[in-house]
């Protein structure tokens, strides 16, 4: 389970460590060699000394160039300490490995990633002994995904256009274009990046939505309408549930809901047509477009 928006920004690459390498090279147009494979290692880097030092995710990559260990940080803000903790890990790592360390930092937030970006030198000003400069993925940079043919192309870079979206106004279309990928993915993988997402999500309005629109195509796992569904296990039970999903993702969209439309949706007692409404929910431009393929 993932419990927060930090966890979720660099357990994706967990999940899918070649979406790192992707972002690298088409994100930050870095000429990162190719992986042709890819391992989890150990996030502790305590030494002997009573001193805890973790990264978030460390992954090593064995490309045709070599070996490198890729150190994914996720940041929610600013915070000085990091100018010193980074460099030690990178030295560390190297030391350790003997292996190029390379840091990557990911965030929802512009101005954290501005400041992410700047070099840490360290040593005399003008003439630094060791310069270390992060890679920066998040808003300014991670591209909009908000058409379902180019989500489905890659469903881990449109969550992870989602994840780092998640505050800014493209937020409905992205997780609208989303939907359509997650259905091309097995139910495991899907049900993973559907937290991944819910946990980004800060806008109240965004999350009502994914959650409704997860609802609506059946991913029936932390919604708490859809777990009161699951148990309850009755079939008027399950229909006003669905019927309720799908007038309210028509009123999240800001999609007007005239009464005759209101009235079929709540009289439908048809579970079957009433998912077929609630899909039709996530994509329709007029409470109309509901009923149009009947």
């Amino acid at each position: 389970m993932v419990g927060s928006s930090h966890e979720a920004m660099h357990r994706i690459f967990q999940k899918d460590p070649a979406l790192l390498t992707r972002a690298l090279q088409q994100v930050l147009h870095i000429p990162f060699p190719e992986p042709h494979d890819f391992a989890g290692m150990n996030i502790d880097l305590t030494e002997i000394e009573p001193i805890e030092r973790r990264v978030d995710t460390l992954l090593r990559a064995e490309t045709d160039e070599g070996t490198y260990l890729l150190v994914v940080e996720s940041q929610g803000k600013p915070d000085e300490r990091k100018r010193g903790s980074w460099p030690y890990y990178l030295s560390h790592l190297y030391e350790k490995y003997r292996c190029e360390p390379v840091l990557i930092v990911v965030t929802q937030n512009s101005a954290t990633a501005r400041w992410a970006a700047e070099p840490i030198h360290l040593g005399v000003r003008g003439c630094p002994s060791l310069t270390v400069r992060p890679f920066v993925l998040g808003p300014d940079n991670v591209p909009v995904i908000a058409k379902a043919s180019e989500a489905e192309q890659d469903p881990a870079l449109a969550v992870l256009s989602a994840m780092t979206h998640g505050r800014g106004p493209h937020v409905a279309g992205i997780l609208e274009s989303l939907v359509a990928a997650l259905k091309t993915l097995d139910a495991d993988t899907a049900a993973v990046f559907v937290q991944f997402v819910d946990s980004c999500l800060a806008d109240t309005q965004a999350r009502k939505l994914w959650r409704d629109m997860m609802t609506a195509i059946q991913y029936f796992w932390r919604h708490p309408l859809a777990e009161e569904v699951r148990e309850e296990g009755r079939e008027e039970g399950r229909a006003e549930a669905l019927a309720e999903v799908t007038l309210r993702i028509l009123r999240v969209r800001d999609i007007d809901v005239p009464d005759e439309v209101r009235a079929r949706v709540e009289a439908c007692t048809d579970l079957d047509q009433l998912i077929r409404w609630s899909e039709r929910a996530v994509q329709a431009t007029s409470a109309a477009d509901l009923f149009t393929a009947d």
